[in-house]
């Protein structure tokens, strides 16, 4: 037998919570796979913000940041005239 700590049946149902969140399922589906009366209980309650989430938040919002180029275009001339 493994040699695993104990996991209690509330920890299973955050970790699935969390898990379906995490594969991009809408809160009202995980919700009622639980069976909670409303998804904000579920929101509030039963997930947590899974590393892969935050990470991907990250990304998109980055995105949206403008950035001062720090490369020459290929097309503008160095400095000091013709390399010729």
């Amino acid at each position: 037998m493994a040699d695993l700590p104990p996991v209690r049946f509330h920890d299973l149902r955050h970790g699935t919570a969390t898990m379906l969140l995490a594969a991009g399922q809408p809160i009202k589906v995980i919700s009622e796979i639980l069976g909670h009366a409303t998804s904000a209980f579920t929101a509030d309650v039963y997930t947590e913000v899974a590393q892969e989430l935050a990470d991907a938040a990250a990304v998109a919002i980055a995105a949206f940041v403008p950035r001062k180029s720090t490369s020459r275009a290929s097309n503008v001339p160095a400095e000091g005239g013709n390399d010729r």
